[in-house]
């Protein structure tokens, strides 16, 4: 009964060391922040033990390896002569005591491996952070009573580390990837609605994304010549209801200012004719490089106190236009109401009809696809198309990528107005391409 005893006690001693050792490597940092910050000092124990977790681990080898050790010396003994008498019950011959040792040898390792090990590290697994704050004093207790075996062995642990050139510290750096596969997580268990995932995910995305996703093209500005008539001002007003206009002399690049279409509607009111005057016109424009980021844009905006900023080449030449709107539906997404025509239109399950100037990194969400070549040459899905063509695409040109068919649909003079994207089989990827 006393061996008996003896290896039950072993079991729960190794059930503890096992579930420790996984408890503390896999409680998560958030979440044992969240804990500590909440003033449990258990948490905070946790934390610095990740922090330094060599004489724990050090401890624990110790500690399950003379478990292993006495459970095998006191597991056999106790275990054989039963093991004997169950053999003899079926058998008699020369090798009962070899078949008896293997059955009390299967039986013990079997009750080990279930208790001391498996179902032990499978709660830990499920619930770190709770494990770990329970055990954290009695670990740190039982370092501290074994200090001289836990340094001989930490030492020189860390000098093969040290040889290797490996880190001897756990330093663990909390990554945007590391949070957005934690909302991805939170997302698909359902604690996270769907629309929260995406609106965090976009503002991850300031920093990747520039200026020429979100602006208005050059070509696609309404602006007024100081030189039009009232007629001409009107009507575009008229057609294109914005509340501020480019205003310049001649030519989009020589700009005079901005003027707010209320100011015109003023004139109109008060019995007037539409006319551009340079009193008029606001001549403090904000200008942005276009190799800015949608982050530094934002930063810009706030420090200019301005919702309307001027995009420019490296060749000072307009490019285009963006305001705080534009800049806030970027990462807003379906949450602020859009107004115009849709740079993505599904037509089927299989296909959708693009907008040439569609961001590629729009078009990355809405295939989940994880990458384009040479993403640095290229904005848009045009450039993409025009880029891999080696030159401009006539209609009915295509490229192939990632199980996807890019067609040229709509040719504006040199421009690629519209592409069709359609997701091919895999027997009609490998066709196309052999074609």
């Amino acid at each position: 009964m006393s061996d008996l005893l003896g290896i039950s006690i072993l079991i729960i001693f190794g059930a503890l060391f096992a579930m420790s050792e996984i408890a503390i490597a896999a409680a998560r940092k958030i979440k044992l922040r969240v804990i500590a910050d909440e003033g449990n000092k258990k948490a905070q124990a946790v934390l610095r033990l990740q922090e330094q977790p060599g004489g724990f681990f050090a401890m624990i080898q110790i500690a399950l390896n003379a478990i292993a050790i006495l459970g095998g010396i006191i597991g056999e003994q106790t275990l054989s002569p039963y093991t004997s008498q169950l053999v003899n019950l079926v058998y008699n011959g020369q090798h009962a005591d070899q078949i008896s040792f293997f059955l009390s040898f299967l039986a013990i390792t079997s009750l080990f491996i279930l208790f001391a090990d498996l179902l032990p590290k499978r709660i830990a697994m499920i619930m770190p952070e709770s494990v770990a704050i329970k055990v954290v004093s009695l670990m740190n207790w039982l370092t501290f009573a074994l200090t001289p075996l836990v340094m001989f062995f930490n030492g020189i642990s860390n000098m093969v580390l040290r040889i290797f050139k490996l880190p001897t510290e756990r330093e663990e750096i909390v990554t945007t990837e590391d949070i957005v596969a934690v909302m991805e997580a939170g997302a698909q268990d359902g604690s996270l609605q769907q629309q929260e995932y995406q609106l965090i995910g976009n503002v991850f995305e300031l920093e990747g994304r520039t200026l020429p996703t979100v602006m208005t093209t050059r070509d696609s500005i309404v602006f007024f010549d100081i030189n039009d008539s009232s007629e001409t001002i009107s009507n575009k007003i008229l057609e294109n209801p914005h509340h501020q206009f480019l205003v310049c002399d001649g030519q989009l690049d020589k700009l005079l200012g901005t003027i707010e279409s209320k100011t015109i509607l003023h004139q109109l009111l008060n019995g007037g004719k539409a006319e551009l005057s340079l009193q008029a016109l606001n001549k403090d424009l904000l200008y942005l490089p276009e190799t800015l980021t949608l982050s530094d844009a934002l930063n810009a905006f706030k420090s200019a106190s301005s919702q309307f900023a001027v995009v420019v080449n490296e060749y000072a030449l307009v490019v285009g236009v963006i305001t705080l709107k534009d800049l806030m539906s970027s990462f807003m997404g379906d949450l602020v109401p859009f107004s115009g025509d849709e740079q993505i239109v599904k037509r089927d399950a299989n296909s959708w009809l693009v907008d040439g100037a569609t961001p590629i990194v729009d078009v990355k969400k809405l295939l989940e696809i994880d990458e384009f070549p040479d993403e640095s040459y290229y904005e848009t899905v045009a450039g993409f198309i025009i880029y891999k063509m080696k030159r401009m695409p006539k209609c009915a040109d295509f490229v192939l990528h990632a199980g996807y068919k890019f067609e040229a649909v709509d040719i504006d003079g040199i421009r690629v107005d519209q592409l069709l994207i359609t997701h091919l089989e895999s027997s009609e990827t490998a066709t196309s391409e052999n074609l």
